[in-house]
């Protein structure tokens, strides 16, 4: 039996376990990535771990996050991680430079290497053929020094795409289909795969956008061929020696096959607050809009913002829309401003950001109360956007000109007939941004700068030996880690402080949480469906430990989150029957007898309601080396222990 291009790479760096399919398995990782709301927290936990230089082939720290500096806070975190990088053998992309995974794209990633970042969208790599994974910063951490990253063995989707895309139908398009059919929990525990003759008519920025936006599936990777279309755009960007063929065996099997006709697609949206929320434009048409943003890691190609370019040249913005472009890197900013087309942005109306994440994490350009937004970002939960009332719709590039001219939602097909955009042959290479780290000799001679916001990491503690508290909050279902612990502002230049980023846990869902847990002394959560759905951050695991929580009870829960809540100690648990959920309120007290043991050794325990007497089971599905970590208070206690 033939393998998958997933298969192939998992096979030849597989470190610990078996390939069979959801077993725990532990990966040889060859490249990181971090960016700075969730960077300084990885490399305080690389430091805690005592090793002095990193064992990748390569690790890259960028800022891209928490560009807006409004304090002292963010300007603190960067320099910070600008010198610890240069002391422990990572490159630090500087502010400016771009946006992570765009910029790893161009300059870094590599078919058939594998890739961690502290970056939910990590999987953008995927595009050019690179098995990328978005993980805890944690993880990231102890890649860097050389350990294994442990996922569980995933199923394979197979996504076969045929025909051509038409007219003003883009990439994103493509994923919103998919996000369509497979809704948010449709990728969990799966790698999915882009086959097919479609594949070939698609570039690699297309392709890109495409397995950005996997995380929205839920999925732990996506990933397309390595072909002559790899190989043109590796060879642009000065880098064709690090082109290899990958496809899958033609006998490969697959857990599931799904067929998309590019040829039949419209230009898609998905309204407010879900990304697989998804309808036609032209279901929207007239309707009025206030606010467009196009940019960040999942629309910020030089494609992409060329398409835009074209579509505004000698137009103007409607007087009731305001337009932020945020160009996703360096190279993409400076080649606009040389072919003139930065220009025709300009002239339209458009208001130029940096290349940085932006609005996309509610860091600035927030919609009017109650306005709609359409955004070419990956995700448009509530609030993200930094206005609670707000409407926010995902849409492509192409949709997000058309309409922003119109001043209304706008089928761009009905505009006649789409500007031709060809991709350069070379692009501009400066990597003068980048700052390589000091040479090994030199290591010691590098002073780590920390500002006043950099506090200690929270550290979990071994499971009491029965389990008596409270049921300090119960929320529903496709609770994500903005819901949390939120992005934007107010919050990110915190990351670095775990007692200040605690007064806004879980806010979004309940004000009041974080004065009830300290108060409580901790407690248990109680979650519906797909708990922790969205980003990679592990503040939605490390601040729920600094608050106190013991365990997190739920109908399921995303991977990432799971993975998570491990690593600081928290031990999850989910419901063996859904209907059980309806048995607890919050504030009930709750007990678990021997909870330890149960998370040294078993595979159920039962949870009983202490107010009313109720009852019910929850599965502990932990490897066992997951419950080693669970057992010595999270993955940094564990990690000494093993190297003591």
């Amino acid at each position: 039996m033939g393998y998958t291009i997933a298969q192939k790479i998992i096979k030849d760096h597989l470190l610990y376990g078996e390939m069979i399919k959801g077993r725990e398995i532990g990966l040889r990782i060859d490249q990181t990535l971090t960016q700075d709301a969730t960077g300084t927290m990885a490399y305080l936990q690389f430091e805690a771990m005592g090793i002095d230089r990193v064992k990748t082939e390569l690790s890259v720290a960028y800022i891209d996050h928490n560009t807006l500096q409004a304090g002292f806070e963010n300007a603190d975190d960067h320099r910070y991680i600008q010198t610890v990088a240069k002391k422990h053998g990572i490159r630090f992309s500087r502010p400016g430079n771009g946006i992570c995974h765009q910029v790893h794209l161009e300059r870094f990633s590599r078919p058939g290497k594998t890739l961690i970042g502290s970056d939910s969208h990590t999987p953008t790599a995927g595009g050019i053929g690179m098995l990328g994974f978005g993980a805890g910063g944690l993880d990231v951490a102890v890649a860097m020094g050389g350990g294994a990253y442990y996922i569980t063995m995933p199923r394979i989707i197979r996504v076969k795409l045929t025909g051509r895309l038409p007219d003003y139908v883009s990439a994103k398009d493509v994923i919103l289909e998919v996000l369509k059919k497979l809704t948010v929990k449709g990728g969990v525990g799966a790698v999915i795969e882009y086959a097919g003759e479609g594949v070939k008519t698609l570039s690699v920025p297309q392709r890109a956008t495409i397995t950005n936006m996997g995380a929205e599936l839920g999925a732990t990777s996506s990933i397309f061929p390595s072909d002559e279309v790899t190989k043109e755009f590796l060879k642009a960007q000065g880098r064709e020696e690090d082109y290899v063929e990958l496809f899958a065996d033609t006998d490969a099997t697959y857990d599931e096959e799904y067929t998309v006709d590019l040829s039949t697609l419209v230009p898609l949206t998905a309204c407010p607050h879900s990304p697989d929320n998804v309808k036609p434009v032209s279901s929207l048409s007239g309707t009025a809009i206030n606010q467009v943003c196009i940019g960040s890691c999942t629309n910020s190609s030089m494609l992409d913002l060329l398409t835009v370019a074209k579509m505004l040249k000698g137009k103007t913005v409607h007087p009731n829309v305001s337009l932020s472009i945020s160009p996703g890197s360096k190279q993409v900013y400076t080649m606009l401003a040389e072919c003139g087309a930065l220009a025709d942005l300009i002239s339209a109306g458009a208001r130029i950001l940096e290349c940085a994440c932006g609005p996309c994490i509610g860091m600035g350009f927030s919609p009017q109360s109650a306005g709609v937004s359409l955004r070419t970002f990956n995700r448009n939960f509530l609030a993200r956007s930094g206005t609670k009332d707000a409407s926010v719709y995902l849409v492509s590039p192409e949709t997000a000109a058309a309409s922003a001219i119109a001043g209304v939602f706008t089928d761009p097909t009905t505009l006649g007939q789409a500007p031709k955009i060809e991709l350069p042959t070379k692009y501009l290479l400066n990597d003068n941004l980048i700052e390589l780290p000091a040479e090994p000799e030199r290591m010691g001679q590098v002073c780590v700068e920390r500002g006043p916001n950099i506090k200690p990491i929270p550290v979990g503690k071994a499971p009491e030996k029965d389990l008596r508290t409270t049921l300090v909050l119960k929320v529903g279902d496709d609770i994500t880690t903005d819901h949390i612990m939120p992005a934007g502002t107010k919050v990110l230049p915190y990351r670095s402080n775990v007692p200040k980023l605690s007064e806004f846990c879980f806010t979004v869902c309940d004000p009041a949480f974080p004065e009830r847990a300290k108060s409580l002394g901790g407690g248990v959560i109680l979650g519906g469906a797909n708990y922790g759905q969205g980003s990679s951050r592990e503040h939605a695991a490390l601040v729920p430990l600094y608050l106190g929580i013991k365990a997190v009870v739920a109908k399921s829960f995303a991977r990432i989150h799971v993975a998570n809540l491990i690593n600081f100690g928290i031990a999850p648990m989910t419901l063996e029957n859904a209907d059980d959920y309806d048995r607890f309120s919050q504030g009930d007290g709750l007990e678990i007898v021997d909870f330890a043991e149960a998370i040294r050794s078993k595979e159920r325990v039962e949870i009983i309601n202490t107010n009313t007497g109720a009852k019910a089971n929850a599965r502990l599905t932990l490897s066992a080396r997951q419950r080693e970590i669970l057992l010595a208070g999270g993955l940094l206690n564990y990690t000494r222990l093993k190297k003591d």
